[in-house]
């Protein structure tokens, strides 16, 4: 099983690359934020690799980073979930903000990823919220803070509140984690407005 490719960039398609790997051409289809981090063409690319095996054909799926491929790799797991949805789920948000609509059952964000219907995203937390690691992997493969102080009583009702003023649930959640003081609701509300720039300065 290939697990990690490098070579050089012979040629970008629609949704896969070609790269040229000691005179051997290997198709990767990868995730379209690809497209934007490539070097021209005949200069070095690297993949981690998840390798899909059939009877009738051999398919390498291609990400930049760890956190992408271990993203992908637990969204394959989900019932009516296959690698090219999976594929276009890794394009349409960062791992980071994926993984937080995941876990804190953020229906509203996951339906905005093209194919993603109400019943596939709920099965999609339902599958895997107590599986992905509340530790977020960001773009870079960095860890960020471990989110300990979510879920009280006092978060989550500022929470309720942020997305009674337009917030989605991960935004909510996202601007509640810069805010130091998470015991009274109303200066956690009213942190979480000042750092995403909708409130009073």
């Amino acid at each position: 099983m290939i697990g990690y490719l490098e070579g050089k960039l012979l040629l970008e398609n629609n949704d896969y690359l070609l790269v040229n790997v000691h005179g051997v051409g290997y198709q990767v289809y990868v995730p379209s934020t690809v497209f934007n981090h490539l070097p021209p063409r005949g200069e070095d690319v690297t993949f981690y690799i998840h390798t899909v095996v059939r009877e009738d054909a051999i398919t390498l799926y291609g990400f930049l980073t760890v956190g992408e491929l271990d993203l992908f790799k637990q969204l394959i797991t989900v019932s009516g979930i296959g690698p090219k949805v999976a594929t276009g789920m890794v394009s349409a948000l960062q791992t980071s903000e994926l993984k937080k609509a995941i876990v804190y059952e953020d229906v509203a964000t996951l339906k905005k990823i093209p194919g993603i219907g109400e019943k596939t995203a709920k099965r999609l937390i339902l599958e895997l919220k107590n599986k992905i690691d509340l530790r977020i992997i960001d773009e870079d493969n960095q860890i960020v803070k471990e989110q300990t102080s979510l879920g009280t009583p006092a978060v989550e009702e500022a929470r309720e509140a942020l997305e009674t003023l337009g917030f989605s649930r991960s935004e909510a959640y996202a601007a509640i984690e810069h805010v130091q003081e998470k015991d009274d609701v109303q200066v956690i509300i009213r942190e979480a407005l000042r750092t995403q720039g909708r409130g009073k300065s």
